[in-house]
């Protein structure tokens, strides 16, 4: 038990499936969550998205700072519709933590960007934000990413372990929390991004929703074999990934169905690999983000573990905004001074502290 206050902290996430942002409300005092409240998702019509995506692999210029003025704003009108629909004010929340939309992470070069002002987000919320969570563990040394695990190892306190937190997103990663609490985190390759891609290209749909393309198609395991030859597959944790590491080449002339259960079980295969590194192995798997909505993506995973695999909703957690919550609980450690990240987590050298403080004009 600790004698800091506990605040009301409201978390944005904006990933890398780029499909929308999600705002979620908590209350912590950056170690323990005494309250998981309201949260809301708000999708980005698909001129926006298109307009993100291409600024995917880069760092942004200065004929970009219409899209960041626009992402910005896109999360300014997410707080304030959480606010109005569950009757809160300002005045109820003590912090925002914004994350941005990753563009660019290649933290062997020193850079993870996130786009997004903090400065304008509190400027139009009349709230203090904290935004730029990855910056100081880059600049140590650290991957930058992943920053949730901290986040489930305070969720998952009283849950038997050892136990693995799953988040697939654009891109997977995984929390391995040992029963002593101790954490190993890392990418484990691409989650729902390839597969998103590939049903936009195939059948001009922004995913496979449900896995049901996937379902009727075919593994190509030649594909696949290429696939798991990336040389990202041979690096030991921690370790992460950008967006555009993996691309479809290796999938082009595969018909829509067979490279869709091809990418979905690429995909699988991503993560069951992850499983060489855990110190033990676990006796669950829960499982947060989109990707826990694909159906034949859980089945081949339930398949390929030989083990309990099941949504986070089964011990009671909301997978669909864990990650907003996870940027609330980050932005109330950042206010307090705590580690965002652990060598075990991004590889930095020392517990990392990070964020930066916008306070409303």
């Amino acid at each position: 038990m600790t004698d800091r206050p506990y605040l009301m902290a409201l978390g944005l996430m904006s990933g890398t499936s780029l499909d929308g942002v999600d705002a979620a409300i908590i209350r912590t005092d950056g170690e323990q969550v005494s309250f998981s409240g309201p949260s809301i998702s708000l999708h980005y019509d698909e001129f926006f998205r298109r307009r993100l995506r291409d600024l995917l692999g880069r760092l942004p210029g200065p004929g970009d700072d219409s899209v960041v003025r626009n992402l910005t704003l896109k999360h300014v009108e997410a707080v304030r519709t959480l606010l109005d629909e569950v009757g809160l004010l300002r005045q109820n929340i003590d912090v925002i933590g914004f994350h941005g939309q990753t563009v660019f992470h290649d933290p062997s070069a020193g850079i993870s960007c996130q786009i997004g002002d903090g400065r304008v987000l509190a400027a139009e919320t009349g709230i203090r934000v904290v935004n730029d969570f990855r910056a100081r563990d880059v600049a140590a040394g650290g991957e930058g990413a992943p920053l949730t695990p901290l986040y489930h190892a305070a969720l998952a306190r009283e849950l038997d372990k050892p136990l693995v937190v799953l988040n697939i997103g654009g891109v997977a990663n995984v929390t391995w929390i040992g029963e002593g609490g101790d954490i190993l985190a890392f990418d484990t390759g691409p989650g729902n991004a390839l597969i998103d891609d590939w049903t936009a290209a195939a059948i001009g749909r922004p995913m496979d929703e449900g896995g049901r393309l996937a379902k009727g198609g075919k593994v190509n395991q030649d594909c696949l074999k290429i696939y798991m030859e990336h040389n990202y597959f041979q690096r030991k944790p921690p370790k992460s990934l950008d967006r555009e590491d993996f691309d479809l080449e290796a999938a082009k002339g595969l018909s829509a169905a067979d490279g869709a259960a091809t990418l979905t079980a690429f995909t699988a295969a991503c993560i069951a690999r992850a499983r060489e590194h855990f110190p033990t192995a676990p006796k669950r798997w829960l499982v947060c983000g989109g990707g826990r909505h694909n159906g034949t993506l859980m089945s081949a995973l339930t398949e390929i573990l030989q083990t309990s695999v099941a949504p986070v909703e089964t011990v009671g957690w909301e997978g669909d905004v864990l990650e907003a919550q996870a940027f609330a609980f980050l932005a109330v450690r950042s206010l307090y001074g705590l580690p965002l990240s652990l060598p075990s987590t991004t590889g930095v050298s020392a517990p990392m502290t990070g964020g930066v403080l916008h306070q409303p004009a």
